[in-house]
């Protein structure tokens, strides 16, 4: 199968672990093993990947140097989908056999500068944070912040991605037989000036929403997102927490609330809009889960064969 893989930001970098290259390098290093089993299964794969802990990084560091040397959000981007190219392309060199083609693509998003996302920030980027830290910093550095479980964390407009600049070059490698890294971070969020050309915007775009238009685009089997937890719950962190073992999108859509904008909601909206679109599978769980998800024996599997909801038993 032709599979769109995104591996979440959670997967690697697990909450609570110092944002260090080297504890990233190792977590990497453990979802490189299970994507290399999937390559050696047969399957062709399309990976994005998240950026949110280090783009948040990143923004720190470059707020710490001189006053006018700070970087704009969408170079951050770009730089942290370097980063983290390079750190999975490594690290699945060194999993699959010599010779494999494997290419990282710097990929642009487009979107709208007039997306309503801009007046009301809601994507996590940085690392988390103590309430009163976080209120000081956000006081300091004039951020936006929010509530992430049990600590606070900067958020930053995160617009909808209307199309990928790169589709063409993506297709091209794909249909060579190339394992690609693309779409990075959700893409660096560009738009069209009135004049007609492409300018960076201040964003971090859902990497989940484009992926889901990347598996759309690229005519994927499968859209697969992990994460690091089993898959998709409702009522989660209560005694009545149910795991959604396979769903429909209309059932799934119909809890919409029960889903929060920076944790599962982006990843059960982008399931659902490429099930709706494809008429195929999409699936969310965690790492060591991910042949299983194939075979649609692990996870949350949504697909048009679900008219409701089934649980885990």
């Amino acid at each position: 199968m032709r599979l769109v893989v995104a591996l979440g930001g959670n997967a690697l970098l697990r909450r609570g672990e110092a944002l260090t290259a080297g504890a990233q390098q190792h977590n990497i290093g453990l979802a490189a093993r299970v994507l290399a089993e999937l390559a050696a299964q047969g399957h062709q794969l399309i990976i994005t990947h998240g950026n949110g802990p280090q783009v948040g990084l990143l923004a720190l560091q470059s707020a710490a140097g001189p006053a006018d040397g700070a970087l704009p959000m969408d170079v951050l981007d770009a730089e942290s989908e370097g980063w983290i190219g390079y750190a999975v392309e490594l690290a699945l060199r060194n999993a699959l056999p010599p010779g494999t083609e494997i290419v990282t693509l710097l990929t642009q998003t487009l979107v709208d500068a007039a997306d309503a996302a801009f007046r009301t920030p809601v994507k996590p980027v940085g690392p988390i944070y103590e309430e009163a830290t976080a209120k000081r910093l956000a006081a300091a550095q004039q951020w936006s912040i929010a509530p992430d479980g049990n600590f606070w964390r900067r958020v930053v407009a995160s617009p909808q991605p209307l199309g990928i600049i790169e589709m063409g070059s993506i297709r091209r490698l794909a249909d060579a037989g190339a394992i690609v890294v693309c779409a990075g971070g959700g893409g660096i969020p560009v738009a069209r000036a009135p004049d007609g050309k492409l300018v960076g915007v201040e964003a971090v775009v859902d990497k989940d929403a484009t992926s889901a238009l990347l598996a759309v685009q690229i005519d994927a089997d499968m859209f697969i997102m992990l994460t690091d937890v089993d898959g998709v719950y409702l009522d989660f962190g209560t005694d009545h927490a149910r795991m959604i073992a396979a769903a429909g999108p209309q059932a799934l859509q119909g809890h919409d609330n029960a889903f929060k904008a920076g944790s599962m909601g982006p990843k059960v909206r982008a399931a659902c809009a490429f099930v709706t679109a494809t008429g195929r599978s999409a699936g969310i769980g965690q790492l060591a889960d991910a042949i299983a998800m194939t075979r649609k024996n692990a996870g949350t599997i949504v697909t048009m064969e679900s008219s409701g909801i089934s649980y885990k038993a």
